[in-house]
């Protein structure tokens, strides 16, 4: 009976059901764009590396001023000798120095930013060799003009060429070119991993910038259940070695990717549940609008009404007949928009261009929500019909 009615009235049940589809597909949309949005974030952290810790120079003051975060020069190589010594479960270390460099090859030019590390670098950040070596502990020691080539330098420089064996000049310097990194991709702050180039630490500090200090220094951790010990650990040596006294302020920083991953994914999680609050809106002015018609439909079927309860029909059986309507309008409408959400997700991940991750959870718990918004705002309607009165309702024109 419920399907005969709406039958009878086909564009008013389509339109009514609109509201239901729009919402729920505007839910499954909204909360995908934002898994999608913490995938991309757990994957680009994934690409800088795995069970990194980071311990980066604090803030030089100067002037009562304070500098920017990493700007002090309390870091050097005995820290990082100390540390290696003296902290179990670091399974690679790298010194770090980086500055921004101008690099000329034949006609060529391009500013890039150059990395002065060490060979242990290659394992911290999981790179990988397109083409050539990496750097060497030979390199290392003999403090040699050698580079490697981020893929998006390389391609600024030598376009299709094979830049392994060629020359580039750093700061007017010529280095020779041994390898080419795989591609990185852009990082989860937006930045190009490609556009680096990378050079003996030894060769960076004393032949191309003149420094003694670090910029930072790179581990990694052997297993992941020793990170929070060996940042502890990192701490303590740093306090000791730089006879910082309790209460007095750390002279440098240390970092995991754990705690930045857990920042951004608080952040990735409030924007899908702002996202998904905003697409619910949708689902309750589909509500409203079943509750619109329903009170139409009441209205026009009084006479109906009135017939059914002089033949015998109780307050239940009214009731359930206009409450299985509201149902069935937003049990159809929550499977349309289920169908026009994960397509509309689909075809924005395809052709629009944005990461898009379609989960089972959103779809049910937006499908419920219909559900359950078709009872709620069709109980009022069905109530009103099964209290009327069949005297009034056969006398209704």
């Amino acid at each position: 009976m419920a399907l005969t009615s709406l039958l009878a009235n086909r564009l008013r049940s389509l339109l009514t059901m609109l509201g239901m589809i729009i919402g729920v597909a505007a839910v499954i949309i909204m909360v995908a764009i934002g898994m999608g949005v913490k995938k991309n974030i757990t994957d680009s952290i994934s690409g800088m590396g795995s069970n990194m810790v980071m311990l980066l120079p604090g803030s030089a003051d100067s002037d009562d001023v304070q500098g920017a975060a990493g700007s002090d020069r309390t870091l050097t190589l005995d820290d990082a000798a100390a540390i290696a010594k003296e902290i179990p479960h670091i399974a690679h270390l790298s010194p770090v120095v980086n500055q921004t460099v101008p690099l000329v090859a034949g006609n060529k030019n391009w500013t890039t930013t150059l990395y002065g590390v060490t060979p242990d670098y290659l394992y911290i950040r999981n790179l990988a060799t397109r083409s050539g070596l990496f750097l060497t502990a030979d390199d290392l020691h003999s403090r040699r003009r050698v580079a490697v080539l981020g893929l998006t330098v390389a391609k600024k420089l030598f376009q299709s060429q094979n830049p392994v064996g060629q020359t580039v000049r750093i700061s007017g310097q010529p280095y020779r070119i041994i390898g080419v990194l795989d591609s990185k991709g852009a990082s989860v702050w937006g930045d190009d991993q490609d556009d680096v180039i990378l050079i003996p630490l030894t060769t960076a500090q004393e032949r191309l910038l003149g420094i003694t200090y670090l910029q930072g220094i790179m581990m990694q951790v052997d297993t992941p259940p020793y990170i929070d010990g060996v940042q502890g650990a990192v701490i303590n040596i740093m306090r000791q070695r730089h006879h910082i006294q309790p209460g007095q302020d750390d002279d440098f920083t240390v970092q995991t990717l754990q705690s930045i991953q857990q920042t951004l994914h608080k952040t990735g999680a409030m924007l899908t549940l702002f996202l998904g609050s905003i697409a619910a809106i949708s689902l309750l002015v589909g509500g409203i609008g079943i509750m619109n018609i329903m009170l139409v439909s009441v209205t026009e079927r009084t006479r109906e009404i009135g017939i059914r309860k002089a033949l015998g029909a109780t307050y239940a059986a009214i009731m359930l007949q206009f409450l299985i309507e509201s149902v069935v309008i937003s049990v159809l409408g929550g499977l349309a928009g289920i169908a026009v959400g994960c397509l509309s997700a689909r075809l924005l991940s395809g052709i629009g261009n944005i990461e898009t991750q379609i989960t089972l959870f959103p779809i049910l718990l937006s499908f419920a929500f219909s559900v359950g918004t078709g009872i709620f705002f069709g109980l009022y309607p069905a109530r009103k019909a099964a209290l009327k009165d069949p005297i009034d309702a056969l006398r209704y024109e």
